[in-house]
C-alpha cells in the first residue's frame, strides 16, 4: 500500500470504471465487478479525501462513460438534438453521475480517522450502497442504472436477492471487495475473513435451492407482441391506421391466450381519441374468446395538464393503471427554468406527462390481479413490491426504441429480472423494439424475442402467493440498518482512535 499515492492508481481508476460496465448485460463478464471494486476500495487507501474523490470520479467517467453511452442515441438520433448538442448533454450527463463514486471515495477517507485502514475498509461497503440509494432514490427522482447488484443475477450472491434485494446484494459484493483488501495488503484477520467469505458465497449458492413463494392457481397462458414500430415513424399520424390495425392482427393469432400484452404506447394515439373507434370493438372481440389484453396507451384527462402514460385492461376485467415513477427530461422536465433549454433542444412527442398516485388498485387478467410497471419504472422496486402479497405475476411494458442498436435493451432486461427475483413472481415484459420476454421467479428467461423484428411469443406462467423476506421489508428497511452500522462504525473508530492516542501519551 506505500504506492497509494502513485499516479499509476489515477490512471488505472477509469480503466476499473469500464471493467465494472463489462460485468453488466449484454457483455456479463460477472467477476470484473469484484476486481473493479477491488482496485478502487485499494486506491482510497493511505490517501487525502480529495484524491479519493479524483479516483472516484475518474472511476464513474469510465463506468459511466461506456454505460450509459446510449444516451447520445436517444438524443441524436431520435431526440433530434444537433451533433454538438448531443455530445454536450450526453458529455454532461455521464459527468453529473460520476460525481457519486466521488462522493463515495471522499466519504470513505473523509468520515474515518487517519490510520484506522481496517475500519475504513469495513465502512466502505456501507458508504457506496448508502451513496448507490440516494442516486437510485433520491435526486431528480433518482437513476438506479449501473447498480453492482444487478452484474450478479447469475452468481451465488444471487441467492440473496429475495431476502435482502439489489441494496442488500450489492453490498455483500462489496463487503467481498473490501474483505480482498485487508487479505491483500494489510494481511490481518486472514482465518476469520477467508472463512467469512467463503461462507457468504456458498450460502448464496444454497438460498438458491429456496423456493419463496408457492403457485396458487392454475397456469396462465400469455402472448406478448413485440410490435417493432421505428421510433422516428411511431408518432407520425398518417401511420397511425396501419400500427394499430398491425397489433390487431397480430392479436387475433392469439386469442387462445389467456393474457395477451401490447408494449409501452403501443397506441400512438390518446384514450378518448381511439376508445370509440377502436378500443372499444377490440375489447368485444377479447371478451367473445375469453382473452384480456393488458395494452398501454397515454390518457388525456378533463384539465389540459392532466396527461398520464397508462396502461388498461379490456376484457373480462376493465381497469387502468396511470404510471407514478416518471422518467426525468422524458417524460417531465425537473428543475425549471433550468431545464428548459433541454426540452427547447430535443423534439419528444409526448412529454411533461403528470404522475399517478402510488395507490392505484391492481390491474386483473387471466384472473389474477398482477402488478404493473411501465418502462423505466421496473428500475425501481418499491413499484414492484407496493401490490404485494395480491399480485400474482408481474408485468412491464417498455419501449427501448429510443436507445437503438444499443447495449440498453440488455441492461434494461437484466434490470427487469431482478424484479421477479425479489418478488418470486414471473415476469411479462413487452417490448416495442425488444427485449421482450418472460422471466421466471428465479429470474430466468423463459422465452425471448430477438430485437428488432416483428414477434409474438407464447408461454405459460404460474400465479404464485407468499412473499420473498425481502418483499415484507423493502429497501428502506435495509438502508436503515446500513446507515446505523456505518455512524456505529464512525462512533466506534473515533473513540479507538482517541483511545490509541491516549494509549501512545502515557
Amino acid at each position: 500500500m506505500r504506492f497509494s499515492n502513485s499516479k499509476y492508481w489515477d490512471l488505472g481508476s477509469p480503466i476499473a470504471g469500464i471493467l465494472l460496465t463489462l460485468s453488466f448485460a449484454p457483455f456479463n463478464y460477472v467477476y470484473l465487478a469484484l476486481a473493479a471494486l477491488i482496485f478502487l476500495f485499494a486506491s482510497w487507501q493511505n490517501i487525502h479525501p480529495g484524491r479519493a474523490a479524483l479516483r472516484g470520479y475518474l472511476f464513474g467517467l469510465g463506468s459511466f462513460g461506456l454505460g450509459v453511452s446510449w444516451v447520445y442515441i436517444s438524443v441524436h438520433d431520435f431526440g433530434g438534438a444537433d451533433l454538438l448538442s448531443s455530445i454536450i448533454l450526453t458529455s454532461l450527463f455521464i459527468m453529473f453521475w460520476a460525481l457519486f463514486p466521488a462522493l463515495c471515495g471522499y466519504l470513505s477517507v473523509r468520515l474515518m480517522p487517519p490510520n484506522t485502514n481496517f475500519l475504513q475498509l469495513l465502512a466502505i461497503p456501507l458508504i457506496w450502497v448508502l451513496i448507490e440509494y440516494v442516486r437510485g432514490y433520491l435526486l431528480l427522482n433518482g437513476f438506479p442504472w449501473l447498480q453492482v447488484a444487478y452484474s450478479q443475477l447469475n452468481t451465488p450472491l444471487a441467492g440473496y436477492i429475495p431476502l435482502v434485494g439489489g441494496y442488500g446484494t450489492g453490498f455483500l459484493l462489496a463487503f467481498t471487495a473490501s474483505a480482498v483488501v485487508i487479505l491483500m495488503f494489510y494481511k490481518k484477520h486472514l482465518v476469520l475473513l477467508t472463512v467469512i467469505i467463503t461462507a457468504l458465497w456458498s450460502i448464496g449458492i444454497w438460498l438458491q435451492t429456496i423456493k419463496w413463494t408457492q403457485a396458487i392457481g392454475s397456469p396462465i397462458k400469455a402472448s406478448l407482441i413485440q410490435g417493432n414500430i421505428s421510433q422516428d415513424q411511431k408518432w407520425k399520424v398518417e401511420n397511425r391506421n396501419h400500427t394499430l390495425q398491425k397489433y390487431k392482427l397480430m392479436t387475433e393469432e392469439h386469442w387462445d391466450s389467456d393474457v395477451i400484452v401490447w408494449p409501452e404506447t403501443a397506441v400512438p394515439a390518446f384514450l378518448s381519441e381511439v376508445n370509440e373507434s377502436f378500443l372499444l370493438p377490440l375489447r368485444a372481440e377479447a371478451i367473445k374468446n375469453n382473452t384480456d389484453l393488458i395494452i398501454s396507451i397515454p390518457i388525456k384527462e378533463n384539465l389540459p395538464h392532466e396527461k398520464y402514460n397508462a396502461a388498461i385492461t379490456l376484457g373480462k376485467s376493465d381497469g387502468i393503471y396511470r404510471k407514478s415513477h416518471l422518467l426525468p427530461f422524458g417524460e417531465y422536465f425537473p428543475l425549471q427554468p433550468l431545464s428548459g433549454f433541454i426540452s427547447n433542444i430535443l423534439d419528444i412527442p409526448l412529454s411533461n406527462f403528470s404522475p399517478g398516485g402510488i395507490d392505484q388498485p391492481l390491474l386483473k387478467a387471466g384472473g389474477y390481479p398482477f402488478i404493473t410497471s411501465i418502462c423505466y419504472e421496473d428500475a425501481f422496486s418499491d413499484v414492484s413490491v407496493r401490490g404485494l402479497p395480491e399480485a400474482a405475476y408481474l408485468v412491464n411494458v417498455t419501449n427501448d426504441a429510443w436507445f437503438g442498436d444499443s447495449i440498453e435493451p440488455h441492461q434494461h432486461m437484466q434490470i427487469a429480472r431482478m424484479r421477479a427475483m425479489e418478488t418470486g413472481r414471473f415476469l411479462l415484459r413487452a417490448t416495442n423494439t425488444g427485449i421482450t420476454a418472460i422471466v421466471s421467479p428465479e429470474g430466468k428467461i423463459i422465452n425471448q424475442a430477438p430485437l428488432f423484428q416483428t414477434k409474438t411469443i407464447t408461454g405459460t406462467i404460474i400465479p404464485m402467493g407468499g412473499m420473498t423476506p425481502y418483499s415484507r421489508f423493502g429497501d428502506r428497511a435495509i438502508v436503515n440498518v446500513m446507515g446505523t452500522l456505518l455512524l456505529a462504525l464512525i462512533v466506534y473508530s473515533r473513540v479507538f482512535q482517541e483511545g490509541r492516542a491516549i494509549s501512545i501519551a502515557t
